[in-house]
């Protein structure tokens, strides 16, 4: 498969940044998308251009690393997932893709698709998307908890910290 890629470009916080076109040819729609900026990457370094910065680590949809805009959306269109596992049969042969970094005063750009998320990092670090008192285990079955307020507690403790929510 053939794409477009129309990713930002940002040499650091100080620089202005634009959206820099690069063709994509023979994509495997195996590829996940970070997979697919790999490649690219790697056929940007053997050209002797510079290649995408992104954010990374655990590739498993579990550390909220590789968080970017695709399409307007974060991390894609497909719901729940993050950027690592988006795959590239989401998209389709000739396909135009945005790839932007997260748009939030929160998280001011570093570089191309890297942004500080130290504040939200603090956030995280001091428990304070999660904290509660819940009481003692022995309170848990005496308080009836409505189903509607269960679905809320599993989707924030389901939260990985990647972002998105802000950006």
């Amino acid at each position: 498969m053939n794409i477009t890629l129309k990713v930002w470009r940002q040499k650091g916080p100080k620089h202005k940044g634009r959206l820099e076109t690069i063709p994509v040819k023979d994509v495997s729609t195996d590829m996940s998308f970070l997979e697919m900026l790999d490649v690219v990457n790697e056929r940007l370094t053997l050209e002797g251009k510079e290649p995408i910065e992104f954010d990374n680590d655990c590739r498993e949809g579990i550390c909220g690393m590789c968080g970017a805009v695709v399409n307007g959306i974060a991390h894609g269109s497909e719901k729940g997932m993050t950027l690592c596992q988006l795959h590239m049969r989401m998209f389709s042969d000739g396909d135009t893709i945005v790839v932007e970094p997260w748009r939030s005063r929160a998280f001011p750009i570093v570089k191309d698709l890297i942004v500080d998320r130290s504040a939200l990092d603090k956030v995280i670090q001091a428990g304070g998307f999660v904290s509660m008192v819940a009481g003692g285990a022995p309170d848990a079955n005496a308080i009836p908890i409505s189903q509607e307020i269960a679905e809320k507690a599993m989707d924030a403790a389901a939260c990985i910290g990647c972002g998105a929510c802000a950006a």
